[in-house]
């Protein structure tokens, strides 16, 4: 996202502490942001960081390694429900089709950039491994558009209507049915008739669970 006033290193910088944010849950360093943001030296970027504590974007602690706090208005933050939870390995049971609209577990605060200026954005915590090749592994958080259709490959939450369960997989259509298809090996797809599937939202942004 784009801020007035700032020269482009400046934005460069401001969009490299976002993001580092959002996937590693603490601030860079100044040598990180160095390395992020291909400066020549700690010095450059702490002419910029102190331009940009006065602009107002930041708050700074010289004292501290990874003294870094953005200020909420200048990240361009937009709240995102975590609704519950999904799995990725074999389909788990939810009460009913609401669980989709229901009250929110938390809201998570996040960059704009995370959820692409789309709409109707929720975040599901996955639980199991059957999609671990897709990078979405046990306990990371998936971001998902909430959408009822999709394109073959798409990565999507669905709602088997039958079965009353639901499931994270990739979304294939073969002749009659639909192939809902893990991304572990050691796993088998799930075929499902094209009426008994509902689709509640394709995968936007993968959040890491780090160790």
């Amino acid at each position: 996202m784009k801020r007035e006033g700032l020269s482009p290193k400046q934005q460069s910088i401001l969009s490299f502490i976002d993001s580092f944010l959002a996937e590693k849950g603490y601030p860079p360093s100044v040598r990180e942001i160095v390395r992020g943001c291909h400066i020549s030296s700690t010095s450059v970027v702490e002419y910029h960081l102190n331009i940009l504590q006065k602009e107002g974007y930041l708050r700074r602690d010289a004292e501290v390694a990874r003294g870094i706090e953005l200020r909420r208005a200048s990240r361009g933050l937009v709240q995102v429900p975590v609704i519950g939870y999904i799995a990725a390995g074999e389909p788990i049971p939810v009460p009913t089709a609401d669980t989709w609209s229901s009250v929110a577990i938390e809201t998570l605060e996040l960059p704009q950039e995370l959820t692409r200026g789309k709409e109707k954005v929720y975040a599901l915590r996955v639980r199991g491994t059957s999609m671990i090749d897709a990078l979405i592994n046990d306990g990371d958080l998936v971001l998902m558009q909430q959408v009822n259709t999709a394109d073959n490959g798409d990565t999507v939450a669905v709602w088997l209507k039958a079965e009353r369960e639901t499931t994270l997989k990739r979304l294939y259509r073969e002749k009659g049915r639909l192939r809902l298809q893990p991304a572990n090996p050691q796993m088998q797809p799930i075929y499902a008739k094209p009426h008994n599937v509902d689709i509640q939202g394709k995968v936007i942004c993968i959040i890491r669970q780090l160790d």
